[in-house]
């Protein structure tokens, strides 16, 4: 009796199993059922999402980039140089009747400063009609002669231009100005000693000679020497030195460093020269003492009267 079995509820054991199984259908259902929940928020959501970009963007093409009422009707032009508005213009890219609003501002300025002749530009919408433009010339201040091939064979010079911070610029065409240009005989000062490779259209020379010798020109203009002789000729050639020869004869030696200074100094010599009916042949300003001179009478030299002091950073002085 003591090993008799106890007789089971084998139909309790079914119950629980089936109320298990009923509880993980229940949990499974109801996480498909977050799940779609879930899927069509994300997909509502994203729907809406783009369905507002495209109608955004429909509204903007329609009333703000398509609308003629913002087309361009005039591009304003300023510049403080010779160059011919209509030719500013044309740079532009911009045509009349295109969308002021949908312009790219920044591809305009890129498209003037990528002229070797341009500075810097700024450009502006003014609603609802107008494009304005301002434009900042380079001033040249000095030229380069350089032997090129002509297209029907022979060689001849090229004439390339550099403004005080040493960027090489083309001469303009005459068509593409506003004033006639200069008279032959008022050229600048022509730089020579320079490695042909360096002179590109556009692009800075970094050269501390020729910055030496576009800061002398510029101190020049400024200085007591102004209108007494002019400056022809500047050699860069010599790593330590400017060998600048003048429209009167004489050839004079300037250092790298203090153009003022030395400038002063030439003036005091020329005074002295002058005084004593004496002309400067060469002149060694590099040394500070003892300066080298070779004098000729003022006689034997051609009279050749300097020309008058120009103003520089004045535009409409283009050549």
């Amino acid at each position: 009796m003591w090993f008799q079995r106890k007789p089971k509820n084998r139909r309790l054991g079914r119950e629980q199993v089936l109320e298990v199984k009923l509880r993980s259908s229940v949990v499974r259902a109801a996480r498909i059922r977050l799940a779609a929940i879930a899927f069509a928020v994300t997909f509502a959501t994203v729907f809406s999402v783009y369905l507002a970009w495209r109608i955004g963007e429909w509204a903007l093409d329609t009333l703000v980039y398509d609308n003629k009422a913002f087309a361009i009707q005039q591009i304003e032009v300023q510049t403080d140089g010779v160059i011919a508005v209509d030719q500013l213009r044309r740079w532009t890219g911009v045509k009349l009747g295109s969308n002021l609003l949908a312009l790219d501002l920044a591809s305009v300025k890129r498209n003037l400063e990528l002229v070797p002749l341009i500075q810097s530009a700024s450009v502006e919408r003014i609603l609802p009609h107008l494009l304005r433009v301002r434009v900042v010339e380079r001033e040249p201040i000095a030229q380069i002669n350089l032997p090129r091939q002509r297209p029907n064979g022979g060689i001849e010079l090229g004439v390339f231009y550099l403004d005080a911070e040493g960027f090489v610029m083309v001469p303009l065409d005459p068509r593409q100005r506003a004033v006639p240009a200069n008279q032959p005989g008022d050229s600048l000062p022509v730089i020579a000693g320079l490695n042909a490779n360096d002179v590109q259209p556009g692009r800075r020379i970094e050269s501390p000679a020729l910055g030496a010798a576009l800061q002398l020109i510029g101190a020049f203009h400024q200085s007591p020497m102004a209108g007494l002789v002019d400056l022809r000729r500047i050699d860069v050639s010599a790593p330590d030195v400017l060998v600048v020869s003048t429209g009167q004869g004489s050839e004079v030696t300037f250092g790298l460093q203090d153009p003022d200074v030395e400038l002063r100094r030439w003036r005091s010599i020329y005074d002295l020269g002058q005084r004593s009916g004496k002309a400067i042949a060469t002149l060694n300003l590099a040394v500070s003492d003892n300066i080298p001179a070779r004098w000729l009478e003022a006689s034997a030299l051609p009279l050749v009267p300097a020309k008058l002091p120009k103003t520089l950073n004045t535009k409409k002085k283009h050549v």
